[in-house]
């Protein structure tokens, strides 16, 4: 069953985030990760959404989501992220 990571995020510090969109690529392509959504235009149709950036990232299971997530490749550039953002990250199981 595939398998969708969601971001949703505030970039505060655009350079350093900058340098974690030019590395994230070769870190979700081994997993089998394509993007789905990567930031565009958002319209909320009913309640609050706090943050004004969104991510979905489809994977071939869930395993392979976690699997990218905690791979060494990652994890050498997550600090990237969590110091130019804010926001929430989860994973969702397909349908």
């Amino acid at each position: 069953m595939k398998a969708y990571l969601i971001a949703v995020e505030t970039v505060n510090d655009e350079a350093m985030f900058g340098e974690y969109r030019k590395s994230i690529m070769p870190t979700v392509e081994p997993f089998g990760g394509k993007f789905i959504a990567r930031g565009g235009k958002l319209t909320v149709l009913e309640g609050e959404w706090a943050h004004p950036r969104t991510v979905i990232i489809e994977f071939p299971s869930r395993e392979a989501a976690e699997g990218w997530y905690n791979s060494p490749a990652y994890q050498k550039i997550i600090s990237l992220r969590l110091k130019s953002t804010v926001g929430n990250l989860v994973i969702l199981d397909g349908a």
